[in-house]
């Protein structure tokens, strides 16, 4: 089993680090710091501070918001957590009963040394705020006059991006006073590191694992898919089991409308609009279907992606689950709880051995994109500066690959397939059928390079510009 030690996320430890050496050296006018690090649930946002304090070895509080709880049950916590931290005033605190936030925020900064810096880290500030009407003036006002002249990082973590975001906007009273963070899912190198795999396979970890951190910590060292998923539905408490219902359960109830219209992208599939309605009918309307779309980007749980090239085409939009934790937990183990849970794992798991290659087809199409975005622009492509795809409204044909210099496009850099398989390269039957397919992209001609990403690399033919392997855009993540 993998080990449980740290492994990963050391551009974010180095960020936090970066603003405590801020409240190490003082100097400013305010001798504290603000962070706002939002993240999506189980996404490893906690461990990453508590390793913070572990390496740091500062005077800390810990504090964790429930959501919907009592108020006086929250600030009697709070008070608690502050009179059993390591804060050198953490006495302060011992048998007090704070009546208001702002009281219980005023005993927080009692607490505070003033002769050397502390950490402080508030989990779900949303999930507290909600309590109070004002709950973020109040927070603005404590910060403003006693904690931001204590030598403190002040780490604000909260799951609900939309909410988190809405902290520091122009209207709010915490805005400006606060740096934001997201904490994405883990890289695929990271996933990598955590797994002991490399190229594909590494991929296949990342996109079965949804980079969770705690899922892919169950998966052994070189263990296979196959193999891991097997293990997983083996147990219906495990990692990968319990994720998908534990995110969606944080901010979309099972009997929402959002909720249907998610499991209708992502566990059936549906891109288009029309095909998400179809799939609703008689559950939804367009109304609700608009309300239910925007409600999930906000929540940055679903996108629209547009045919990159140089016309525009916003007609075209096709939706995918933009939360790499839910596209395969949505597709995949949702509909193997039933048979997991009556105790027949070797159903589900078939299931997902004869449809997973199909399913990966689909589903690693965003990461090669992202990841040949991190790769470009380079000294070959300066002008790749945005990665897409292109298709027509009818979806035929469609390029899995477009680099242009802008979006909608002035230029293509390049057209290319992407054909994810290990054991058998790209053909010349299939670089012909791209350069005939490719010409049907507004904006390319004759002399559009052409490309390709294949883990098994191609045949050697001159029509292709440059091949990248699986191991090639894993080496595009840290």
């Amino acid at each position: 089993m993998q080990m449980a030690g740290f492994i990963g996320r050391q551009v974010e430890l180095d960020e936090l680090d970066a603003h405590l050496d801020v409240v190490r050296r003082g100097g400013r006018a305010d001798a504290g710091v603000a962070v706002l690090l939002r993240g999506r649930r189980r996404v490893g946002k906690s461990r990453l501070v508590t390793e913070l304090i572990r390496r740091a070895q500062l005077p800390s509080v810990y504090f964790q918001a429930a959501r919907r709880a009592p108020v006086a049950d929250e600030l009697t916590l709070l008070a608690d957590a502050i009179a059993t931290s390591t804060l050198s005033g953490a006495a302060v605190a011992d048998g007090n009963t704070p009546a208001s936030l702002t009281a219980a925020l005023r005993l927080l900064a009692a607490a505070l040394p003033t002769e050397g810096p502390a950490i402080v880290v508030i989990d779900e500030l949303p999930w507290l705020l909600e309590g109070f009407d004002g709950g973020a003036g109040e927070l603005q006002r404590v910060w403003d006059r006693e904690l931001s002249q204590r030598p403190v990082l002040l780490l604000l973590l909260g799951s609900d991006l939309g909410m988190m975001e809405s902290l520091n906007r122009p209207d709010q009273p915490f805005h400006g006073r606060a740096t934001e963070m997201v904490l994405y899912a883990l890289s695929p190198q990271d996933v990598a590191r955590m797994t002991g795999l490399s190229g594909m396979a590494a991929f296949d970890a990342h996109l079965i694992t949804g980079g969770q951190p705690l899922v892919a910590q169950e998966w052994t060292d070189g263990q296979t898919p196959t193999a891991f998923i097997r293990r997983s539905f083996e147990r219906s408490t495990s990692a990968l089991v319990v994720s998908g219902t534990r995110v969606l359960d944080g901010e979309l109830p099972e009997s929402s409308h959002a909720r249907a219209v998610l499991a209708a992208i992502g566990g059936k599939g549906e891109r288009t609009y029309t095909g998400i309605l179809q799939r609703l009918t008689g559950a939804i309307s367009a109304t609700t279907l608009d309300r239910s779309l925007a409600l999930l980007v906000e929540k940055r749980v679903v996108e629209a992606d547009e045919p990159l090239s140089t016309r525009r085409a916003a007609k075209d939009r096709r939706w995918r689950v933009a939360d790499p934790a839910l596209r395969f937990w949505l597709a995949v183990v949702e509909p193997a709880l039933p048979d997991i849970d009556r105790g027949r794992p070797d159903l589900a798991s078939a299931r997902f051995e004869a449809g997973y290659a199909a399913w990966r087809g689909r589903a690693v199409e965003p990461v090669v994109r992202q990841s040949l975005a991190r790769l470009l622009p380079d000294e070959r492509w300066p002008h790749a500066r945005q990665i897409g795809g292109w298709w027509p409204r009818t979806n035929r044909p469609e390029i899995d690959l477009v680099a242009a210099d802008a979006r909608p496009a002035e230029s293509i850099a390049f057209v290319g397939t992407i054909k994810w398989r290990a054991a058998k390269p790209v053909t010349a039957a299939e670089i012909g059928a791209l350069a005939q397919e490719a010409t049907h992209v507004p904006g390319v001609g004759a002399s559009t390079p052409l490309v390709a990403v294949c883990p098994g690399g191609a045949v050697d033919d001159d029509r292709l510009t440059q091949v990248w392997t699986a191991d090639d855009l894993l080496r595009a993540w840290p």
